[in-house]
């Protein structure tokens, strides 16, 4: 049995699939945001409960778990206290950074604080030369002092003493050339208790600040994230009994790896529930892309060409594939760069959750604060209640007016329907929410909701320019996948305004990042910089690429993978002499003119007379596992008529309209909709716009053709 957890800001995610039967099953339960371990531990119980003999049978059962412990750790400053040992004169690298200024016309803007204050900001006498020859060598009775001074408390401006250091950061100058001296100072500091992260085993490359960052940050959100999956996985072996559950944690780069590889490495699962949703687009993509000549041009060409559209409660996440997902080694997460490879994820707080204020302009404003699992909106009845006095009442405490409740208020989430009918939601307590930021800018009701959805819009759609348009793709080019509880409300819009002409929504989409995850693979990556001239044949670039193929087949074996199961994917990161930074390209016997191509398409020029530099060798090794598999549906007819369940109005910016209601659950293979309609489903709720045309797929996609001309 293969389960996928994701936990969102609102709900927690569960997908079940038995691979013995190839049945699959989704459930969502309310994040509980004091322990995170809560939620997943009463849903692991659920599947016991419902599937007993299933379990029972099970020789092993696989939990795949995306965690945002580490995200929150990180962007909310909840890391544990850690400490800085760097080569001496370098200890201020962190806050010196790259002296970037993030806002140009702000002359008022301050840099983001160091996630390691000055004082534990630690210097030891060595240096390394840029070959790895030891100029200065390092003195061990020095390391031991700073260790024993580690020890013990330290003092805060003279303050009183703050937390005892459980975590260090080790990063010397050079040490990818050599690791030598940073091994000695993490031997020194293991044996005394600490956790330690040293930059030759988490980032071996040149730049010093992103190594250093990349470092720190692990350094920072390791500790935390290792507490909880050992809390976690101390709980479900007890509660186990005598079924064996294994759990695999997924990560930044579109893999998994073990339990006990992310207890140690804590900077890889920083977008570790965002990757899973691209990871099950690219599988879902796929699929459907074999099967272009025989069902519809959803896709417009051969070449897989999505963009991703991750609408949760908190947060939208978006991503582009090309062929592939884009992956980054320059991300930055709440101000600290990040170095690892990583799916280019671009994040923004716009979500079901997002609370509507009125600024102090008398502006309407959407997030990006989120009102979260708890309160969550105001319809979920969480916050206190507002019956029987009026919204002018100056000591009411009004529950938050979000996305969630415009939708409701405007007729496009039915009431009586959400989650199932499962879960109640209370309309007046929305209606007394949005009233009262209406009443603050001169607006009813309807024009206030009609307000909130408009601007959560103009920010998901902003974000998707910045990954297609602003990387020099064109969306019309591409298919918006849509997935996430609250997405099916906003894609038909979207990708109206952006002129994309499909959109595609799974029949997992509101478990779409846990259902990702189920198809994710054990990944690891590995770089070393080496700086070789561009002239250096294929086989010295091989002989050198050997030693992390060596390491990336030793790692995987020891997981239980088979060779049959294992892919290697070699490649460099390559530039013209003289450039700041580098392409990367997969290693073939024709890297030099891959190189030249791939400049001329990211750039529109290239230079074949210049001088080329290889900067960086990487290791991508893939551990295939099973995945998921889509029963495909027998072809049908487009009628549709029996899945019509009702019909209601709806506000629109041109007025109310009574639209159908369809019962997702109901539409078979070929059925065709038009809009304007109202899709619902147990877990989420999909709006078509005026002349939108749907149909459902052989997998149970529902693939829609955007009218992109006036927006419903």
């Amino acid at each position: 049995l293969r389960v996928g957890i994701d936990i969102g800001g609102t709900f927690t995610d569960f997908v079940v699939f038995s691979p013995s039967t190839g049945e699959i099953r989704t459930f969502k339960l309310p994040t509980s945001p004091h322990d995170p371990a809560e939620a997943v531990l009463k849903g692991l119980e659920e599947i016991r409960y419902s599937l007993p003999v299933v379990i029972d049978s099970c020789p092993l059962v696989t939990v795949i778990h995306g965690s945002t412990v580490a995200t929150n750790a990180l962007l909310e400053r909840k890391g544990s206290c850690a400490a800085l040992i760097t080569t001496h004169g370098f200890k201020d690298v962190l806050q010196i950074g790259r002296q970037n200024r993030p806002e140009l016309y702000n002359f008022a803007s301050q840099p983001v604080e160091p996630l390691i204050p000055a004082e534990l900001r630690l210097e030891v006498d060595e240096r390394m030369d840029r070959f790895g020859e030891a100029l200065v060598h390092l003195d061990d009775a020095q390391v031991d002092e700073i260790v024993e001074s580690l020890g013990k408390s330290h003092n805060k401006d003279g303050g009183q003493p703050h937390s005892m250091v459980e975590s260090v950061a080790v990063c010397l100058l050079f040490s990818f050339a050599n690791p030598t001296h940073e091994q000695r100072i993490a031997d020194k500091l293991r044996a005394a208790g600490f956790l330690v992260s040293a930059s030759h085993e988490i980032l071996p490359e040149y730049r010093e600040y992103v190594r250093t960052s990349t470092t720190v940050v692990n350094a920072y959100v390791t500790p935390v994230l290792d507490g909880y999956l050992q809390r976690l996985e101390a709980e479900v072996q007890q509660r186990s009994k005598a079924v064996n559950v294994q759990i695999q944690v997924m990560q930044s780069n579109g893999g998994s790896l073990s339990v006990g590889e992310a207890r140690k490495a804590g900077v890889r699962c920083i977008l570790s529930g965002p990757a899973g949703g691209v990871v099950g687009a690219q599988f879902v993509g796929e699929i459907v892309n074999q099967r272009i000549g025989e069902t519809s041009n959803l896709i417009s060409n051969s070449l897989l060409q999505l963009l991703t559209f991750d609408m949760g409660g908190t947060s939208t996440d978006v991503a582009l594939i090309h062929g592939q997902p884009q992956i980054t080694t320059d991300a930055n997460v709440g101000g600290h760069p990040i170095g690892i490879p990583l799916l280019d994820i671009h994040t923004i707080g716009a979500g079901g959750g997002s609370i509507a204020s009125v600024d102090a302009g008398g502006a309407l404003r959407v997030g990006p604060e989120s009102a979260g699992a708890d309160p969550g909106p105001a319809c979920y009845g969480k916050s206190a209640t507002i019956s029987g006095q009026t919204p002018a009442a100056s000591n009411i405490r009004y529950p938050p007016a979000t996305v969630t409740d415009a939708n409701l208020l405007l007729g496009r989430i039915p009431a009586d329907y959400f989650l199932g009918g499962e879960m109640p939601i209370y309309p007046e307590l929305a209606e007394h929410a949005l009233a009262h930021v209406g009443a603050q800018i001169g607006l009813d009701v309807q024009q206030t909701a009609l307000g909130i959805i408009e601007i959560a819009n103009a920010h998901m759609e902003r974000a998707l320019r910045v990954i297609s348009i602003e990387r020099g793709h064109d969306p019309r080019d591409f298919t918006l996948l849509s997935f996430g509880g609250a997405g099916g409300l906003h894609a038909a819009d979207l990708a109206r305004r952006l002129k994309i002409p499909r959109v595609l929504i799974s029949p997992y989409a509101a478990t779409f990042s846990a259902f990702g995850m189920l198809a994710a693979d054990t990944v690891k990556d590995y770089t070393q910089t080496v700086m070789l001239p561009g002239k250096s044949s294929y086989a010295a670039i091989s002989t050198q690429i050997d030693i992390l193929i060596e390491k990336g087949l030793r790692d995987l074996s020891r997981e239980g993978f088979s060779p049959q199961e294992i892919s290697l994917h070699p490649t460099l990161d390559m530039r013209y002499k003289g450039q700041s930074f580098e392409l990367n390209i997969p290693l073939g016997v024709d890297f030099i003119p891959d190189f030249h191509a791939a400049h001329r398409h990211h750039f529109g020029y290239e230079r074949y007379e210049a001088e080329i530099e290889i900067v960086n060798l990487r290791l991508q090794a893939v551990g295939r596992v099973p995945s998921p598999k889509l029963a495909e549906q027998p072809e049908g007819n487009p009628d549709c008529t029996a899945a019509i369940i009702d019909r209601r109005p709806v506000i629109f910016p041109q007025g109310k309209i009574e639209i159908p209601l369809y019962r997702g659950e109901s539409l078979t293979c070929d059925n065709r909709l038009e809009g304007p309609a109202i899709i619902i489903r147990s877990d989420t709720t999909i709006l078509l716009g005026d002349a939108d045309h749907a149909r459902v797929d052989h997998f149970g996609n529902l693939a829609i053709d955007i009218h992109t001309g006036a927006s419903a």
